[in-house]
């Protein structure tokens, strides 16, 4: 099993930006945990802050690997081309944040990609992404 972590603008900032909402540890410290939960799945990172690049590496791989776990930032509220592609993949995708995005600012409560996804995580910092891959096991098995 291949699944690929996507993520958005600014988190590769984790760690140093808003340690109050984000938490303080950065996500290469923390996939390092998720690769050894999951030995048996072939977990593999990607980051832009580039919304073209996110939509290139989710189309390349979104035909052969088993999902996708996205959290694509502040593109999340804006971008139509994110659902377009997310549509237009094979393998599904589940939509993460680290926070919970509907105790937050008005703007973050609308998502332009849920509608495309199999399902949407929020609110359990970084484990969020765990729980997306769980999801992901669990609509494959």
């Amino acid at each position: 099993m291949k699944i690929l972590i996507v993520n958005g603008p600014n988190l590769n900032l984790l760690g140093v930006r808003e340690p109050g909402i984000y938490g303080s540890n950065s996500f290469e410290t923390y996939l390092p945990e998720l690769r050894k939960k999951y030995q048996d799945i072939t977990i593999e990172y990607y980051q832009s802050n580039i919304e073209g690049e996110l939509i290139n590496k989710m189309q390349e791989v979104g035909f052969s690997y088993d999902g996708i776990v996205l959290n694509a930032g502040a593109y999340t509220h804006t971008s139509i081309a994110l659902q377009d592609c997310i549509r237009s993949l094979k393998c599904p995708v589940v939509e993460v944040h680290i926070s919970n995005v509907h105790s937050r600012e008005e703007f973050r409560h609308k998502s332009m990609i849920s509608s495309a996804c199999l399902g949407v995580i929020c609110g359990f910092g970084l484990d969020s992404y765990r729980l997306a891959i769980e999801g992901i096991i669990s609509n494959i098995g």
